[in-house]
């Protein structure tokens, strides 16, 4: 599968966090698409291009894992990296049943958070050619 710039949703209420992201992973070659809480990330799921889904686990609205459940609901293939502070057993075992690509926990390093979406993107979709580094 060819595309020629994969599209990544970043999804968490902390608007700085957002951005901090973002500022990771475009120098990688990803685009960035922004939602604040769960709700708008099902809507953008539903109406654009998303390659990969990065959920906070607490938002408003909807927590990351029923963000998860509506995402895959749509679209059954999409990788969803879920992020945390507060993991614990049950969590990543419920991520996992919830078909969770992986969970990290916050706050997560440059080369953590690059690894994972790259590794979901190849398995996902043979993408090899994206690595910058």
């Amino acid at each position: 599968m060819a595309i020629e710039t994969p599209s990544l949703l970043i999804t968490d209420d902390d608007a700085a966090f957002r951005e901090t992201l973002q500022e990771v992973l475009r120098p990688e070659g990803f685009q960035t698409l922004e939602a604040e809480d769960g709700e708008e990330a099902v809507r953008i799921v539903r109406t654009e291009v998303v390659h990969l889904v990065l959920l906070d686990m607490h938002m408003p609205k909807l927590t990351g894992l029923e963000t998860l459940r509506m995402v895959k609901q749509v679209k059954a293939l999409l990788p969803c990296i879920l992020l945390s502070a507060d993991l614990d057993d049950m969590l990543i075992e419920q991520a996992r049943r919830d078909h969770a690509f992986s969970v990290l926990r916050k706050p997560v390093t440059r080369r953590q958070i690059t690894g994972v979406v790259f590794q979901a993107l190849e398995r996902t979709y043979n993408w090899k050619c994206f690595r910058a580094s």
